[in-house]
């Protein structure tokens, strides 16, 4: 008989991803299944709960040995959800509570920021690296430490909402109420931001043009594809948000000195289109960078899968 699987579960703010692992090889889904986040507790409850049996019938006769979650906010050491900027009307959520004896196996929860650093740790991009930094590029921005080999959570398990740290004071109104902060700027709605008022100063006709003149409609996606098929001004804005991104992973490198920064989050599935102006935009930020050129910035290798990756691995005991 195989050994146990695990399963991760990656709530995000319009997906839920889960996935059932081989703990001797995770980045090798057994099963894999995905639906549209809901709003409220409840229904998030269920669903996750939902989506772990039909895994667990997935990969029926393997027996699972643990269940994963990670999700988007303020999750406390006990994997309380505290709030989620990005998960409207869910507060105070405590899924342990509620679906570890209903499931009868160990579980954890933790940040989805935090899953996915360990996961890129553990069998990703930054395999190798005892002293890493993942940062998630989506409709937010998601963050994870490991030093020493380890995930760092902080006093209250908050640590890694860097996010939400304010870059502009007074500037451009963020999900979670207040002004400026790094995610206004540089996440998918940051760049929706910045498209928009490039296309009021007349800096994006051809994108507007593509989507028949309605500025409302304007999202980051059509800037994208239009940069991807050569478009000047649509990679003028692409430069301009990269600019953003460098500028909060400069602050991070000179305050955690990482040995690897690891860009995922659905908006890196660009590639090289936008983690190259990442790269030299980081080059001119960081701090005397010819001096820590250890510091690589490099993309994450698991992909949108990460999260749910690592949820599964931190689930794990130890020495598994």
């Amino acid at each position: 008989m195989p050994a146990p699987c695990t399963i991760g579960i990656d709530v995000g703010g319009t997906k839920i991803l889960g996935l059932a692992l081989d703990p001797l090889a995770p980045q090798r889904p057994l099963a894999e299944r995905e639906v549209a986040s809901a709003h409220g507790g409840a229904n998030l409850i269920a669903q996750v709960e939902t989506m772990v049996r039909g895994l667990w019938s997935d990969v029926a006769p393997r027996s699972v040995g643990a269940v994963g979650i990670g999700l988007p906010g303020l999750v406390t050491l006990r994997g309380v959800l505290r709030v989620g900027p990005n998960l409207p009307g869910i507060v105070d959520v405590d899924l342990l509570a509620v679906l570890a004896p209903t499931l009868g196996v160990p579980m954890a929860v933790d940040n989805d920021g935090n899953c996915a650093a360990w996961a890129e740790a553990r069998c990703g991009a930054a395999r190798g690296n005892d002293d890493a930094l993942f940062v998630g590029l989506g409709t937010g921005i998601s963050c994870g430490l490991v030093v020493d080999g380890r995930v760092v959570r902080g006093a209250h398990g908050f640590a890694g909402e860097p996010g939400h740290m304010t870059i502009v004071p007074g500037g451009t109104a963020c999900a979670c109420g207040r002004l400026g902060c790094w995610e206004a700027y540089a996440s998918g709605t940051g760049l929706a931001n910045l498209a928009r008022r490039a296309a009021v100063e007349g800096r994006l006709d051809g994108v507007l043009r593509r989507i028949g003149g309605r500025l409302a409609a304007l999202r980051g996606e059509h800037v994208t594809a239009a940069a991807v098929e050569g478009d000047g001004e649509a990679a003028a804005v692409i430069a301009e948000f990269a600019r953003w991104v460098a500028i909060g992973l400069s602050n991070l490198a000179n305050v955690l000195d990482p040995s690897a920064i690891v860009l995922g989050g659905t908006m890196m599935d660009l590639g090289a289109i936008l983690l190259e102006p990442i790269r030299a935009a980081f080059a001119r930020e960081a701090l005397e960078l010819g001096l820590r050129s250890h510091t690589q910035v490099v993309g994450a290798q698991l992909g949108r899968r990460a999260g749910a990756v690592g949820a599964g691995l931190l689930a794990l005991p130890p020495s598994v």
